[in-house]
């Protein structure tokens, strides 16, 4: 059944609004206004995981959350071809498949379950209830700080994969030192590389530790040379985040001129 311009149009508006809010395009404030109504309703909705039982309210905000979730799963389904910006059917049969459709669904599947609480795998059913943290990561499309942090990742990715690279190689490199100068403080080499790791973030929990003038060395030298790494990836990150909003800036004040 061909679609008329009416549905289309209708269709068009409630993408722009259940879209991130964009000052650039229309019926911005209604897209304002439902990002900020849906932040908060995901912030809500994550109440019910700081207690054991959903009783009275609780149980109303789960469920008032869920259908919420529901009616934004559904809104987003039926514009899919608008965000990909094909008319294919395909990108309505693709889009349960993409990544932030199925953070969509693993947030609303908990509040769905049908088993009840003195169910034998009440365990399992409140392992299920784990999932529902993922209702945090919907924020991701409701705010515009965040996905720049997102373009931020984008744009950084091959500095801070050369650094990821990098920090493997050190722990590596260090747990095969001090795996072989301390054989006796470290049974397996998988204790060396836990040890590594944790002197390289400078954490030091102090269950494993070298005992051994030499070992004591290495591990300074290792918690020195971690600092150097750790801060890499920040500084990175931190550059290009200022040049985004710096771009963001002088798009919106080019735009205000016009």
């Amino acid at each position: 059944m061909k679609e008329s311009q009416k549905q289309r149009k209708l269709r068009e508006k409630i993408y722009r609004i259940i879209e991130v809010a964009d000052p650039t395009k229309e019926d911005y404030e209604q897209s304002q206004r439902y990002d900020t109504f849906m932040m908060i309703v995901i912030i809500i909705s994550l109440i019910p995981l700081a207690f054991k039982e959903d009783t009275g309210i609780l149980f109303v905000i789960d469920k008032a959350a869920a259908v919420i979730f529901i009616i934004d799963y559904l809104l987003r389904w039926a514009t899919a071809d608008l965000r990909a910006g094909d008319k294919s059917v395909m990108t309505f049969v693709t889009y349960p498949f993409t990544p932030m459709a199925i953070i969509d669904l693993l947030s609303i599947l908990p509040s769905l379950t049908l088993v009840n609480e003195g169910f034998k795998a009440l365990r399992m059913v409140r392992m299920l209830r784990v999932a529902m943290t993922v209702r945090v990561l919907k924020g991701l499309r409701h705010s515009r700080n965040i996905r720049n942090l997102g373009v931020v990742l984008q744009k950084s990715k091959d500095s801070l994969l050369a650094v990821g690279a990098l920090a493997i190689g050190y722990i590596l490199i260090s747990a095969l030192v001090i795996f072989n100068v301390e054989p006796e403080t470290f049974d397996t080499f998988f204790d060396a590389v836990y040890w590594a790791t944790i002197s390289l973030t400078t954490v030091g929990y102090g269950d494993i530790y070298a005992v051994s003038h030499v070992g004591r060395v290495i591990t300074m030298l290792s918690s020195f040379l971690g600092i150097a790494i750790v801060a890499l990836p920040a500084g990175i990150f931190t550059a290009q985040y200022m040049s985004i909003i710096e771009e963001q800036k002088k798009g919106e004040k080019q735009e205000a001129e016009e």
